[in-house]
């Protein structure tokens, strides 16, 4: 008889929700105090899940971007600022995969550090993307960095920071340099200023750099300035159904302890629709979602048709997740109102969708644009 093994990731949902009940037992006190969600991070390492993306055989799940979505959007029905600060740091590793799988530098030795190690990954490419902000210039052996960077999530306990930087290259013009700078380097600053009306618990805190040398070989790209360029569609790709799967998560929260709340109310046809209603829009939301991470797969290239669907799923996970948080305030009723209620603080959390690139709004301007074939 032949036994088939089951994928390593196939357990992935399995091991959050064994871990679960401990990361929502501290949701609350961070919301309060805007502290980084240390016990969260520390049961996600005892459970190996912040290697998940890292290739089998470099020591990791193997998990592919769909399962890794599904991982963060489980997280986020225990608490919405652990599931997106560890987005952050999950795409950054899918993303380091895809490079790993083309042989391009670094990556391999990357992986296997979040494999044995469990170092953190922190991104500054939502803040950055196509415009950063801070400057690169050219030095025997490397650059020297400087600039602001903000909405650098887990930066208290990250490792290394993917980053960019503006270039004045001689022959090619204005450029943007992708680099990998460990957060040790001399000149790395980390400000304590993460005050924020949502998602307080994922200490994304402002890092300065101010002439920081990065060594020629922790430059990952060299793209065009302002354009959303091959690599860039990739790591969008990758990228927003991972985080997307986070804010998911933090509406279907909302709408399960609005649920729970009902009790002999559910009699009620005003309670009944809404509820509906709710059921309705995360429906369609879960769709979109799925829709785009078939479009994506499991090794995308580079699309703007691909990125375009992941962009898509994630404005309208944005938008109904505003609207199914504020639904589940009316059900649950005045007791929602208070703070340290799951609602109040899920509907603070869904807020933090808006300001990821694209913009929803934005996200509408540029597939007009793309369809109309405006430049």
């Amino acid at each position: 008889m032949t036994t088939t093994l089951a994928h390593p990731a196939a357990r992935l949902i399995d091991r959050v929700d064994e871990i679960g009940p401990d990361i929502a037992r501290h949701a609350a006190e961070h919301d309060v105090h805007g502290t980084f969600v240390v016990e969260s991070f520390d049961a996600l390492k005892a459970a190996g899940l912040l290697k998940a993306a890292v290739p089998i055989e470099l020591g990791g799940d193997g998990a592919t971007i769909g399962e890794i979505a599904g991982l963060q959007r489980q997280i986020a029905h225990y608490c919405g600022s652990t599931a997106l600060a560890s987005a952050m740091h999950q795409h950054v590793v899918a993303f380091t995969a895809w490079r790993y799988r083309r042989g391009l530098p670094g990556a391999e030795a990357t992986l296997r550090r979040v494999a044995n190690e469990q170092i953190l990954l922190v991104s500054t490419g939502g803040g950055d993307w196509t415009h950063p902000k801070g400057d690169a210039t050219k030095v025997d052996g490397g650059y020297l960095v400087s600039g602001h960077k903000r909405f650098a999530s887990q930066s208290v306990a990250g490792a290394v920071m993917s980053t960019m930087f503006c270039y004045d290259d001689p022959e090619q013009g204005k450029r943007v340099l992708n680099m990998a700078v460990p957060f040790a380097s001399p000149g790395v600053t980390i400000a304590d200023n993460w005050n924020t009306f949502g998602m307080r618990g994922t200490a994304s805190n402002d890092v300065i750099l101010d002439n920081v040398f990065v060594p020629d070989e922790r430059v990952l790209a060299n793209r065009p300035y302002g354009v959303v360029d091959g690599p860039l569609q990739v790591i969008g790709s990758i990228a927003m159904p991972i985080i997307a799967g986070a804010y998911l998560g933090v509406a279907e929260a909302a709408r399960d302890a609005a649920v729970a709340s009902v009790g002999a109310r559910a009699q009620d046809p005003l309670i009944q629709r809404q509820v509906g209603l709710m059921n309705h829009k995360l429906q369609v939301a879960g769709w979109a979602l799925a829709g785009a991470l078939s479009e994506v797969g499991d090794d995308p290239g580079p699309s703007m048709d691909t990125l375009f669907a992941a962009m898509t799923a994630k404005s309208e996970i944005a938008r109904a997740g505003f609207e199914v948080c504020d639904l589940a305030m009316e059900v649950a009723s005045g007791g929602a109102y208070f703070r340290g209620s799951i609602i109040e603080r899920a509907l603070r959390d869904v807020r933090a969708a808006k300001f990821h690139p694209f913009t929803p709004e934005e996200t509408l301007l540029r597939a007009g644009k793309f369809a109309l074939g405006v430049d």
